[in-house]
């Protein structure tokens, strides 16, 4: 039956590592999947990708282990329906700014009496080895907060019934509550936006859910943990593929130039 093994990772006190599809493909997502990842995350946000390339990517993480989960473009009932009916056992939500956005959310991934999803798991039956009104303890509902609204009514968002923790995008939250002052980007280091997402953090945990964060490598995550985050995204698909290609073709560059200057300098040049 349907189990979500993000739970039994905190059970054990350990931070879960999140890793970032943005490329629409199974494959990709399926190298992805093999790398040790607790979760992957398919962004059907910012993504280049749509529901049509989303589907067998959760297909091709299935053989893995890794949870599958997914940032849903915006707060609309009927994607956040169809990435659970899909197989996603977590949902990420961007720009939730209110306890009222929050609790729509919430009502979203829970099937009656704790919510409204729809019943239909077309393929998450299959997935997950059958599937009843007991996804509603397995499924995890996040909010991102990311604008001064939300940071604003950050208690209130924490403190809502079915809500299971708070995902932290901090390019637009740089954008939204430092008035153009900093340029978007992960790994802030600014005083302000530091003392943000501990507040942030903290909240979390008054409030008994989980606090998640975007980063952009291994060294800010470790922070990110020290502050109170217990899953943290570290870098994706698309920046990670860029960052090996520049630094293989640097490598090359380096080797064949300095090579040429070998060769110009034995032949007299």
């Amino acid at each position: 039956m349907i189990r979500n093994r993000l739970h039994d990772i905190w059970q054990a006190g350990r931070p879960v590592l999140n890793g970032w599809l943005s490329i629409g493909n199974a494959f990709t997502a399926e190298i992805m999947a093999a790398q040790g990842y607790d979760s992957l995350t398919i962004d059907l946000q910012h993504g280049a990708l749509d529901y049509s390339a989303a589907l067998p990517m959760l297909q091709a993480l299935r053989a893995s282990g890794v949870v599958p989960m997914a940032r849903v473009p915006w707060l609309e009932p009927g994607i956040i329906m169809k990435a659970l009916d899909a197989g996603a056992l977590g949902i990420i939500c961007p720009m939730v700014s209110t306890a009222a956005d929050a609790a729509r959310f919430a009502a979203c991934m829970r099937y009656p009496p704790r919510g409204m999803r729809s019943y239909g798991p077309t393929r998450a039956a299959i997935a997950h080895g059958g599937y009843g009104v007991e996804a509603n303890d397995a499924v995890l509902a996040f909010a991102m907060i990311e604008t001064a609204e939300g940071l604003a009514n950050l208690d209130e968002i924490a403190a809502t019934p079915g809500l299971d923790g708070i995902y932290v995008g901090p390019a637009d939250l740089t954008l939204d509550t430092q008035g153009g002052r900093f340029a978007p980007g992960f790994d802030r280091e600014e005083p302000e936006m530091i003392a943000l997402l501990r507040r942030i953090a903290t909240a979390c945990r008054a409030n008994g859910i989980h606090a998640g964060l975007h980063c952009g490598t291994p060294d800010y995550a470790l922070r990110a943990i020290s502050w109170g985050y217990d899953l943290t995204t570290v870098s994706g698909d698309s920046r990670l593929l860029a960052g090996a290609a520049s630094a293989s073709v640097a490598a090359f560059r380096r080797l064949t130039e300095g090579a040429g200057d070998a060769a110009a300098r034995a032949e007299g040049y």
